[in-house]
């Protein structure tokens, strides 16, 4: 059975303006019937001030009056057709304190190499405003000679599943609009050293 909100503030108003048994007040509110006797001796929840069920849709009045009729009777709670609870809308992505740092970062990373993404996909992604999205792009983010592009699925920013639906989506968009993305620039990498050729051990070809 589906307890009262308050279940003693409940049992006092029930004790004080009821004939309900001690062992029916005490099955609908959750309580033992000794704790509900205590409250009718004024020993249980003193200062407690009653809360009528009535009021609040819990129970009816009629319901009451059927159970007091009855000693044997069980108090049923009233249905309450409740609204069904809001759908939470999608916003930005919680990050913990700890990678909040790294985000400009991330939106570095994803400006510079997925320009088919819009500021509220990489909004949505990193957990970030547009405002801030726009600092990196323009370089007048406080911190900006400090910001380095870097993956956000590797910093933990966002998943690879969220990034990549992300990418189709704005390609799919651009397409659309008739946009010609620009190819993003290839990911800076240190040139790698050359071999030096092999020695001849025996001097045959010196």
């Amino acid at each position: 059975m589906v307890q009262p909100l308050m279940p003693k503030a409940t049992a006092v108003w029930l004790v004080e303006n009821s004939t309900l048994t001690f062992e029916q007040i005490a099955e609908f509110c959750g309580l033992h019937p000794l704790e509900v006797q205590g409250i009718a001796d004024e020993e249980v929840a003193v200062g407690i001030q009653g809360i009528d069920p009535t009021t609040n849709s819990q129970l009816t009045l009629e319901e009451i009056e059927r159970c007091q009729k009855d000693p044997k009777a069980s108090l049923k709670a009233a249905k309450r057709e409740l609204p069904p609870p809001k759908k939470r809308t999608g916003g930005p992505r919680y990050t913990p304190v700890a990678k909040r740092q790294d985000k400009p970062d991330g939106i570095a990373w994803l400006a510079r190499h997925h320009p088919e993404l819009k500021d509220s996909q990489i909004a949505k992604l990193i957990g970030t405003t547009k405002n801030t999205i726009q600092n990196v792009r323009d370089r007048s983010h406080w911190n900006s000679p400090n910001i380095r592009p870097r993956d956000p699925v590797l910093l933990g920013l966002c998943s690879q599943g969220d990034l990549n639906a992300a990418i189709v989506k704005g390609r799919r968009a651009a397409e659309r609009a008739g946009i010609t993305l620009p190819t993003p620039p290839e990911i800076d990498s240190a040139p790698e050293p050359e071999q030096a050729p092999e020695k001849d051990p025996y001097g045959l070809f010196n």
